[in-house]
């Protein structure tokens, strides 16, 4: 089968970094689903694994952690879905991903694509719907009850981006929650608006002016999707005593941060990962394809709306390449998507 793959690490203005490939097609078993993908998206994730190192593979690697498709053929345990049927999900970091012609994924983490949305803009929504979802009410303990949370207040920092596209959306729409976002350039900022964002900050300047500048002064939780690193003495002003903070972007070079700001409020900090699941095949696993069919019914029902910004034509090397430089520029608004190899 086709596909767009690596044998080096190698910057993405290289023509190298990715390549179209020919690589044997997979063949379904246990929990798996075979996959004719239709549409995939490009997150920074992706970027990250193809960053530039010294390791050499002997067979491709294949990124890509977006998907939407459909069921061509079912594992032996399988029983959520079947041939036929049209499916969107994000995948597991340990397994080949999903930039080809057919791809593996286990079932326990794919939900049905929700009816009224193309392929392509189904494949934007499950990495990042996952990861918000789960940071809001999974790592940070939301309530998911609308009265609940009349009272209490949501930061997403870096707002535009894919996750806090979708958390914006997550937090106003189904949790009920006052949420502000921040973003820097006016096309973010009307981006933050048309998502659901009750009030736009600056992350340029200090949180806690900016805040302050709106009224909010302090919330109850902060999702930290960009640059961890700069933002904890932000986070730190502005989050309640007693308040949640959840990350979700490592400390560039893995070096250590202060953390002790956070002590006087008894805050807590937490990560989330969305491939942890998958990864541990935790007994929890399928609660990804409970939310990712929840999702569903949600973007169906218009509670939700997709994030797609940009559309790159076909899978294929150079247009790949091409995405992975977006993601790489820090700039892109939503989600970068692809349809599937012609």
């Amino acid at each position: 089968m086709k596909a767009v793959g690596l044998y080096r690490y190698l910057p993405i203005s290289d023509p190298n970094s990715l390549l179209d490939v020919i690589v044997p097609q997979p063949e379904p078993h246990g929990w798996d689903l075979l996959v004719r993908v239709k549409a995939v998206s490009v997150n920074p994730v992706d970027t990250k694994v193809r960053a530039p190192k010294e390791k050499v593979e002997t067979e491709p690697k294949i990124l890509g952690w977006d998907a939407a498709g459909v069921v061509e053929a079912v594992g032996e345990e399988a029983s959520l879905f079947a041939a036929g049927d049209e499916v969107y999900y994000a995948g597991s970091i340990v397994r080949q991903g999903c930039d080809s012609e057919y791809h593996l994924v286990d079932e326990r983490i794919v939900g049905r694509k929700p009816r009224n949305l193309s392929f392509e803009e189904a494949a934007a929504m499950p990495l990042t719907t996952l990861t918000a979802w789960e940071a809001l009410f999974d790592r940070m303990g939301a309530s998911r009850r609308r009265e609940d949370n009349s009272a209490r207040s949501f930061l997403v920092i870096a707002g535009a981006g894919g996750v806090g596209s979708v958390a914006i959306q997550i937090a106003k729409r189904v949790a009920g929650l006052r949420v502000i976002a921040t973003a820097s350039r006016p096309e973010t900022q009307e981006w933050c608006r048309e998502m659901g964002a009750d009030e736009v900050v600056d992350h340029r300047r200090p949180l806690k002016e900016e805040l302050q500048r709106i009224g909010a002064d302090e919330v109850d939780y902060v999702l930290c999707a960009a640059s961890t690193e700069e933002h904890l003495q932000n986070m730190s002003d502005v989050v309640k005593p007693q308040g949640k903070v959840c990350l979700i972007v490592g400390v560039k070079g893995g070096q250590p941060v202060p953390i002790n700001p956070f002590q006087g409020k008894s805050a807590a900090i937490c990560w989330e990962l969305m491939f942890t699941r998958s990864t541990y095949q935790t007994p929890d696993m399928q609660a990804q394809h409970d939310v990712l069919e929840e999702a569903a019914g949600l973007l169906e029902a218009g509670t939700l709306v997709h994030t797609l910004r940009e559309h790159l034509g076909p899978l294929n090397a150079e247009n790949l390449r091409q995405a992975h430089a977006r993601i790489e520029s820090g700039r892109t608004i939503g989600k970068v998507v692809l349809s599937g190899i012609e």
